[in-house]
């Protein structure tokens, strides 16, 4: 049996919400080893004189809890 731990991460983007998500777990995967999935779980995005600004992406990143020296 195994335990899962779950973090909230938020990517940005200028580009897409696509890019904000790859954005998220890729900066999280530079302090967390073996990443096994993520859920997105709200999009939003800043607007300026009507145009999107900045795509923003909340991630749940779920990675394996190791215990000790493996």
């Amino acid at each position: 049996m195994s335990a899962v731990k779950i973090i909230k991460v938020l990517g940005t983007s200028e580009e897409s919400f696509h890019d904000a998500t790859q954005e998220a777990v890729r900066e999280a995967s530079q302090t967390i080893e073996d990443i096994k999935g993520v859920e997105v779980e709200d999009q939003t995005a800043s607007v300026e004189d009507g145009e999107i600004t900045q795509y923003k992406t909340t991630v749940e990143v779920a990675f394996p809890v190791k215990h000790g020296e493996e």
